[in-house]
């Protein structure tokens, strides 16, 4: 189906338009008896509703119902099952990512997430397993054209990939060619769906403006894409909880939301999930999980009573 370039543009705008409203004014709510709150904005015939519980927490953003799906924020933070155990470095040897696919199954991470070269190796390595191969796409610049990607996540595929993390083409959205980004994403997220892979979409949020990364998400779910993510780790930052924050509030809580970039502890990643992400992309993920262990034993253990001599 061929995409008017108009329509995409108009349609961004005014949504965009619309969240930023929802998200900065606190007017003009329907309160509850449980204590929800709800605001809806409309403009040329688009309406955005965004509902907050009564601690402020966003439970709805235009989606008719809760799910637990990708998006479900878990009520137990099971971490290791959350994270993309992940080693994209340009030297990575061999030995390096089969240590890596040893420590995802020993810990039970969700994936793996690797350059696209060693997809295979992985594939091979983690047959079997509960842990899936995510490979990136456009990465890390998210500058080659939408034809090359979907090459690439062709190949991926074969190659026995089935998560697929890609990365916009940044220049395209700040310049304002929405139609591009949205060809951009559709053709990575029907090539991965028709192969039976998920799709994360990296918006690089350290380098866009708040209304940018609306926009930026607003693209992604319109293209049917499984996830938002924050960050490639190669541009100078990475995800903060308040961006977390916000990808929640403007996808909903059925699409998942990855933090990823500079999260190595497990407070850290708690803080991530708490904001509202349902996936840590992390090369500190052994830390991570360790960690967390470490956490629940200190937790579980009794004080020793004190003394009364």
């Amino acid at each position: 189906m061929p995409i008017d370039s108009k329509q995409v543009e108009k349609i961004v705008e005014v949504v965009t338009r619309e969240v930023l409203l929802a998200l900065a004014e606190q007017e003009n709510q329907t309160t509850f008896k449980d204590g929800t709150q709800c605001k809806r904005e409309c403009a040329d015939g688009i309406c955005v509703q965004t509902c907050f519980d009564d601690i402020g927490h966003v439970i709805n953003a235009g989606a008719e119902r809760l799910t637990s799906t990708l998006g479900g924020i878990p009520t137990d933070l099971n971490l290791a099952a959350m994270i993309d155990h992940t080693m994209l470095k340009p030297d990575v040897t061999p030995d390096q990512i089969a240590q890596l696919c040893f420590e995802a199954r020993k810990y039970g991470f969700a994936s793996v997430c690797v350059n696209p070269g060693h997809v295979k190796l992985c594939a091979d390595l983690l047959r079997g397993s509960k842990v899936k191969v995510c490979t990136v796409i456009g990465f890390p610049l998210g500058a080659t054209s939408p034809e090359a990607k979907v090459y690439e996540t062709e190949t991926a595929l074969r190659d026995g990939a089935t998560e697929i993390d890609m990365v916009i083409n940044i220049g395209a959205l700040k310049g304002g060619d929405f139609t591009w980004v949205a060809r951009d994403i559709r053709g990575v997220v029907e090539t991965a769906h028709t192969g039976g892979a998920i799709v994360k979409v990296i918006i690089e949020t350290s380098l866009l403006t708040n209304e940018e990364k609306i926009k930026a998400c607003l693209l992604a779910k319109e293209a049917d894409a499984d996830f938002v993510k924050t960050s490639t780790g190669f541009a100078g930052g990475g995800a903060t909880v308040e961006d977390i924050a916000l990808m929640r509030r403007v996808v909903g809580p059925d699409m998942g939301v990855k933090a990823s970039g500079g999260v190595r502890t497990f407070e850290e990643a708690k803080s991530m999930v708490e904001a509202g992400a349902t996936r840590i992309g992390a090369s500190a993920g052994v830390k991570i999980v360790q960690d967390a262990k470490e956490g629940k034993k200190e937790t579980a253990t009794p004080a020793a009573p004190s003394k009364g001599y």
